[in-house]
């Protein structure tokens, strides 16, 4: 019997679904695998958008889903997971019931089967709706604490693309030519849904994809004007590129031989100039001490969440600590390889207070505090003079990643 058009995607997001929540891997880690039998594109794409509004809105889904039950299902019972997926994609992606029904219960036999078509029907009947704002999980909301609800507002649609221009004075020109918005020089913001690959610039190098918060750290160093710069665990290289823009000499450091291709792809498309190191920051010895170094470290990626929600049911206590402890060894490291009067910038894409805050807190080096002066318009430093971003900030005009930035002086 011919399969109904759509069941490929759906295996697929099952897969991606099954990978984050039971094996606690990434999207991106999971991708390859979960995906590797689909052939066309907009399946490919389709299985993606449909695991990722499920994670978005899963304690949403997963109400939807018990109020239609007389007992709960198991989290991890696979009628659940499909339900969720059925779900995102009638409420989110608009896809007509009869649609939904087709290629959802195919996944899906024997009693289990009817289950989730009974509760899909019951839903469907009762013409039932998701709040405007995603719920997040309960140890996520007490963990992100006044800022919770905000970042949650933040999160109720996936964000738009972010472009870094390598010639920050025709920041206009390409703003016009792509049709976006600008937030700071060197900054255009477009729609998302076009292939990057296609846009107007892409070839000859004029930008690079990179998130407004992920751009500050970089952009907070100033102008380089030929003095040394570290760009510590720097794949895939978008800090590498603006720095190396903005006229730093820049040795680019990281552990991935695969992360640090994507690095070299990335300056030999814009002509950008960079030595790069594979080696771990942990054991590394440079050959000389730097005027500048960016440490934007690994971390729990919790900024992330707006276009990576599984990290909103992957990370917990286990993995914060894992982290910060990473990232106190790379910032001891970091700080004996300054010049005298040399600047430290550290920075997470984390919305946790420890891998933040608490780390800029034992930092030996003095502060060159963040002012308003060096940020876009609606952001502003803390009053420590850190910069803490997260995705309920600049609502209106799209949003951020949540960031982490502090500067410091030898």
């Amino acid at each position: 019997m011919a399969q109904p058009p759509g069941i490929h995607a759906r295996r697929g997001a099952l897969k991606l679904l099954d990978a984050v929540l039971r094996r606690g891997e990434t999207i991106e880690q999971a991708q390859g695998a979960a995906l590797k039998d689909i052939r066309k594109p907009a399946d490919k794409a389709l299985a993606l958008a449909l695991a990722n509004e499920a994670l978005r809105w899963m304690v949403d889904l997963d109400t939807l889903i018990d109020s239609a039950t007389k007992k709960p299902l198991p989290d991890d019972a696979k009628p659940r997971m499909v339900l969720r997926l059925m779900l995102a994609g009638w409420l989110r992606l608009e896809t007509p019931p009869h649609a939904v029904i087709a290629t959802g219960l195919p996944l899906l036999s024997g009693g289990p089967r009817r289950l989730a078509h009974g509760v899909f029907s019951t839903l469907s009947r009762r013409e039932v709706a998701l709040p405007e704002v995603p719920t997040l999980p309960a140890e996520v909301a007490a963990r992100w604490d006044e800022n919770a609800a905000l970042i949650a507002q933040g999160l109720a649609l996936p964000p738009e693309v972010d472009l870094a221009v390598k010639d920050i004075a025709a920041t206009e020109q390409w703003q016009a030519r792509l049709g976006g918005v600008s937030l700071m020089p060197g900054h255009v913001r477009i729609p998302r849904g076009t292939a990057i690959d296609k846009l107007e610039g892409y070839a000859e190098g004029a930008w690079w994809v990179q998130d407004l918060a992920a751009q500050l750290p970089a952009h907070l160093l100033g102008s380089g004007e030929g003095k040394h710069a570290l760009d510590l665990c720097a794949a895939p290289g978008g800090k590498t590129l603006a720095l190396a823009r903005n006229g730093w000499k820049v040795t680019a450091l990281d552990i991935s031989k695969r992360r640090l291709g994507l690095l070299k792809e990335n300056l030999k498309r814009t002509g950008l100039k960079a030595s790069t190191v594979r080696a771990d920051a942990l054991n590394w010895e440079p050959k000389h001490q730097f005027d500048a170094i960016l440490l934007d470290a690994p971390c729990t990626a919790t900024g992330t969440c707006r276009r990576h929600p599984d990290v909103l049911h992957r990370i917990g206590s286990r993995q914060i600590e894992e982290m910060a402890e990473l990232q106190a060894g790379l910032i001891e490291r970091a700080s004996g390889w300054l010049k005298p009067g040399a600047t430290l910038v550290y920075a997470v894409c984390s919305l946790e207070r420890e891998e933040g805050e608490e780390q800029a807190a034992q930092i030996d080096l003095d502060p060159s505090p963040i002012t308003d002066s060096d940020l876009p318009d609606g952001l502003a430093p803390t009053p420590e003079g850190w910069l803490r971003t997260h995705p309920g900030m600049i609502f209106e005009e799209g949003g951020l990643d949540g960031f982490f930035v502090a500067r410091f002086t030898r």
